[in-house]
This record gives C-alpha cells, sequence and structure tokens, in this order.
C-alpha cells in the first residue's frame, strides 16, 4: 500500500529546540519533549531530530535527551548530529532510534556509511545531503553545518551514497532552510529519477500544496520544520500537522 510520509524535522541546539534560517540565526522555539507529546497526538508518520550544530560545536550526540525522546515518541523517530563512529550510533539505535541521519561523516568519509549498514541494515541509514548553491547557481554539497563546501555534486554523492548502502536520502536546500519559499523541484527530481532508494524533500516548504509538487516530481516523503512549528502571519509558533482530509488528498496524488 502506498502511503507518502509526512515527517516534521526539528532542530535541536543544546536541550532545546530552534529553527533556523539557511542554517543560522537559530530561534529558540520551546521544549523537544513537549513537542514530541503533541506530535503523539497528532498521530503524525515518523519524526527526525537533527542536532545541527553538534560538528562545529564538536559536542556528542546528547543521550539523556534522546533517551527521553525514545522514552515519550509513540511514532518512528530519527536521529541525527554528531554521529561520528559505530559506538555512537549502536547507542542511539539501542535507546530507540529506528534511524540515525548522517551528514558531515558522510561526506568526509564516505566508507563509514557501509560500516553503518554492514552493522546495523540499509533500513537504519538515512544520509542527509546538504546543498547550496554558488553566485553561478551550480550546486555543491556541504558538510559542518553547512559551513564547509565540498566539490561533490549532488547527484554524484546521491548515487555513492545509495553504492555505499544508505538506505534513505533526505534532499535538503540550505539555500530554502527557513525561507519558506518552496522546495528546490529540479533538485528532488534529478535526484529521485536517479537513485533506487526513498528520497526525502526538505529544505522551503511553506503550504501544503509544496507537499504536492515535492511527490510530482519523485520525492518518495515530504519533510519539514517552519512550516510545523510557526503559524499565522507573525508566525508564531504553534506545533501543526496536516489532517486526515489533506494527508488523503497526497496519497491519492502518489498513486497517480
Amino acid at each position: 500500500m502506498l502511503k507518502t510520509r509526512v515527517i516534521p524535522v526539528l532542530q535541536l541546539k543544546g536541550k532545546g529546540l530552534v529553527k533556523t534560517k539557511r542554517f543560522g540565526d537559530p530561534q529558540y522555539i520551546g521544549d523537544p519533549i513537549n513537542a514530541v507529546r503533541i506530535f503523539n497526538d497528532k498521530e503524525v508518520d515518523e519524526i527526525i531530530f537533527l542536532d545541527i550544530f553538534s560538528t562545529i560545536d564538536k559536542t556528542e550526540p546528547n543521550i539523556p535527551l534522546i533517551s527521553k525522546i525514545a522514552s515519550e515518541a509513540f511514532m518512528p523517530f530519527g536521529y541525527g548530529g554528531g554521529i561520528n563512529n559505530l559506538e555512537i550510533a549502536r547507542t542511539i539505535l539501542k535507546l530507540g532510534a529506528e534511524k540515525i541521519v548522517v551528514n558531515t561523516q558522510a561526506v568526509c568519509q564516505p566508507n563509514f556509511i557501509s560500516e553503518l549498514a554492514n552493522n546495523f541494515g540499509n533500513q537504519s541509514i538515512i544520509v542527509s545531503i546538504d546543498i547550496k548553491s554558488n553566485y553561478w547557481k551550480k550546486n555543491h554539497v556541504y558538510s559542518h553545518s553547512g559551513s564547509k563546501k565540498k566539490y561533490y555534486d549532488p547527484l554524484e554523492f546521491a548515487v555513492l551514497m545509495e553504492e555505499k548502502g544508505a538506505g534513505e536520502l533526505i534532499i535538503n536546500s540550505i539555500d530554502r532552510d527557513g525561507m519558506m519559499n518552496g522546495y528546490d523541484l529540479n533538485l528532488i527530481s534529478n535526484i529521485a529519477k536517479n537513485v533506487s532508494i526513498p528520497v526525502t524533500a526538505l529544505g522551503g516548504a511553506s503550504k501544503f500544496n509544496d507537499f504536492i509538487n515535492a511527490i510530482k516530481v519523485g520525492a518518495h516523503a515530504v519533510a519539514a520544520g517552519s512550516l510545523f512549528v510557526f503559524a499565522g502571519k507573525n508566525q508564531g509558533v504553534l506545533i501543526n500537522y496536516p489532517d486526515k482530509k489533506q494527508l488523503n488528498v497526497l496519497y491519492e496524488v502518489e498513486k497517480k
């Protein structure tokens, strides 16, 4: 049975939830455990927590917080941030995370993805590909929370990550992060057409139609941050999620 996943992606900094714009200017938005409880009530498909500052801050994953999330979450959840060796990955999965999300270590040491897949299975490994375009609109893969440019073409890197054993890819547009100006559909389409593993669109969603557009160009799942934590013209903090009627519309689009 087809079922597009609609995934809140929540950013962590320390013990709190934040939301960035283009990976900068983190705005505190609340307690992650409260957010989990609200998303439980809304029966979300899946949730992902990313500590995007852990690599540049040189901090390890917050194990007590991950353990608390695992005890509260009724839905599958993934965690990313600071995962740079097998023991950290093993600890997070043992705590109850269904998936781990890797960015910097995947870029700097691609064979690390093979090690993870061999030890924990492809289904547990997500590679988040952070992408930013330069002045000439040329896309490059970035690591270290978007601070270091790597001379990987995004499509070539996506294909490499599939070869190394990633079970899923998140295609994350740094330029669109927090800007709520729609997904980079060309980028999503180009990658989705050339890999056989699920591709999740992230970065820029501002309305439900953005989800529909991403599915139409090949995304297997859609994810957002700002859309699920802000509401109204003044962008007040309010945890929200599409209702069942909206989700059914999305599932019908997928079937086509």
